[in-house]
């Protein structure tokens, strides 16, 4: 079989070094000249245990995951029955496993692959100081066609500091596995060397939680302020060191709580500020979020989706927070929800995002998830965007200083504390122009339209939404959905079929002229999206007028969405 696109996944147990193999791979692709895409799978323990890593290597950009896995290397059996649903495979994929390990589960034996079994141990032991998972680096490099070079040139680079000893015994490693599967290349009987490209080109690996991350900085974010969550820990752990590096400060806080009215404090004192959570945290912090919007305080949360309700499956991708990014906080709080659609997406939407709080004086929410926050894509440079925090504030003289004036776009200028002449009191409570609360009917309509009225009224430009294609049937999804529909698109136009594509960016305000602008045409729509109760399509239904044909395609998590259920749906309704 030959294909420009290899899937593999990888099991074993806690301490195997799954995750390091997986990740050195798809390191040595990119060095190789590949693109590629790795995302993982682990229970809900909070260390050890089962662990999966799915990598996806390919000539060109990838973005989600394939319909099948071509090569599954187990480095033992353990739980790996656990990730049955998670392991497509097919009649022609190899299922590659260590020979001492005893008998193969029932559900690989049944899964019609090929079963190929190894002495990885015992190789292991061949090399002084060797270890399995280098075994199986080097067997799965060399099944992809990948240079030694590129593995040497990763293996020096992560493991440099350990010492010498510990990088010649793993690239030693490396080589004695390339050549056990050079020896098994007929048993194997799959040939899936990749046609690669200029490995001069420059690309980068980063995951989606990462990418936030920097688009926070590329914003303008100084402080940051957050409790630790899965699966939007990363977040923190990339920022700690980067905002040190542009004079910016990370806080620790004691909880979802405390990290949110510490953002507050810190935007109120003139710091673009940003937390970072999942849904339980984000439930915690809705209070806190009505406030900045009543207050009109610009603060970022990134919200990494993950299964819900309550502590739900932490390790696991799915979309179901929308409803209370949209609709959770008290009262009438018009506030900005953002979804980036791809891994690199991250980086524009949250720069995006701190723009646009920052702008409008409001609460912003980016809503990520498991599947692009944890996941590592190696991907062309993205553009040097120059969307940088703009807050108007009050000049350094004020008098007679209306924090909440009445202006045309809703938006008045905010004075930094310290300002002559521009105190006040920012709290919850509704206020008058001059911040002075007020019960009045009058002042209550007067302030709810200007909340209102600088998110309505504001020109957000094409950005609101990635639309492709031109055709009468279109498939309407946000998030992580996106490259899964996008592949899928792909697929049938190879096939001479048009489709149409509309992934919303900017969910909330919503905006019916530029979605019927977009919809022009449309007789017939597919939403997909990855919730269980149908929160996008009923979202959709109450802010914007769909084509009478409207059907949804829409499943919770864990499992991801693949291209061609997708393909398959449109063919059956187009």
């Amino acid at each position: 079989m030959t294909s420009q696109t290899v899937s593999i996944a990888i099991t074993g147990a806690g301490g195997a070094g799954v995750m390091t193999a997986g990740q050195m791979l798809l390191d040595a692709a990119a060095k190789a000249g590949l693109y590629g895409l790795m995302t993982r799978s682990s229970g809900p323990q909070i260390r050890g245990g089962e662990a999966a890593a799915f990598i996806r290597l390919s000539s060109d950009p990838v973005a989600c995951p394939d319909d099948h896995f071509d090569v599954l290397f187990c480095f033992d059996w353990m739980n790996v029955d656990r990730f049955a649903a998670e392991l497509p495979l097919r009649n022609d994929s190899v299922i590659i496993g260590d020979a001492s390990a005893g008998e193969a589960p029932d559900v690989l034996k049944n899964s019609g692959a090929r079963m190929v079994l190894v002495p990885l141990s015992d190789t292991a032991k061949e090399v002084e100081g060797g270890r399995p998972n280098m075994i199986g680096l080097g067997m799965l490099g060399e099944i992809a066609g990948l240079p030694l070079d590129a593995l040497s040139a990763i293996l020096e680079k992560v493991l440099k500091r350990k010492g010498q000893t510990a990088l010649d015994a793993s690239i030693a490693g490396v080589k004695r596995g390339m050549e056990v599967a050079g020896e098994l290349e007929a048993e194997i009987g799959i040939n899936l060397h990749l046609a690669s490209k200029d490995s001069e080109t420059t690309r980068w690996s980063l995951t989606g939680n990462e990418a936030a991350g920097m688009g926070a900085i590329r914003g303008g974010v100084r402080f940051c302020a957050a409790y630790p969550i899965t699966p939007a820990t990363e977040i923190l752990e990339w920022l700690a060191p980067n905002l040190e590096k542009v004079g910016g400060t990370l806080v620790q806080a004691e909880d979802e709580l405390a990290s949110v009215n510490m953002i507050i404090g810190g935007s109120f004192g003139g710091v673009p500020s940003i937390t970072a959570t999942s849904g339980p945290g984000l439930a915690l912090m809705t209070e806190a979020l009505g406030l900045a919007v009543s207050a009109e305080i610009p603060i970022v949360v990134v919200d990494v989706m993950r299964g819900g309700p309550s502590t739900g499956i932490p390790t696991k991708s799915e979309q179901s927070d929308l409803n209370i990014a949209l609709h959770g906080l008290h009262g009438d709080a018009p506030h900005i929800v953002t979804a980036p659609n791809s891994i690199s997406d991250c980086l524009f939407t949250t720069q995006w995002t701190v723009h646009l709080a920052e702008a409008l004086q409001t609460t912003a929410i980016v809503l990520s998830d498991q599947s692009l926050g944890q996941s590592r894509n190696v991907i062309d440079k993205p553009a040097d965007l120059a969307f940088v925090a703009k807050r108007e504030v009050a000049p350094a003289h004020v008098v007679d200083y209306k924090r909440y004036a009445l202006t045309d776009s809703g938006v008045s200028p905010m004075a930094i504390p310290g300002t002559p002449g521009g105190e006040y009191v920012a709290d919850g409570l509704e206020t008058q122009e001059n911040a002075r609360p007020s019960s009045q009917a009058e002042d209550h309509y007067a302030q709810l339209d200007k909340r209102e009225r600088k998110l309505t009224g504001f020109d957000y430009g094409q950005h609101w939404a990635e639309i492709e294609g031109d055709s009468d049937f279109a498939v309407i999804t946000f998030g992580s959905v996106t490259a899964p529909v996008r592949e899928a698109i792909k697929r049938l136009e190879g096939e001479g079929q048009k489709v149409k594509l509309i992934s919303m960016r900017l969910l909330a305000p919503a905006l019916p002229d530029r979605f019927n602008e977009a919809m022009a045409g449309v007789k017939k729509a597919l939403v997909v999206e990855q919730t269980h109760s149908k929160q996008f399509y009923r979202y959709l239904r109450s802010e914007f007028d769909l084509p009478k044909d409207t059907t949804v395609l829409a499943k919770p998590g864990p499992l991801p969405f693949r291209p061609n259920e997708i393909v398959t749906q449109i063919k059956e309704l187009a």
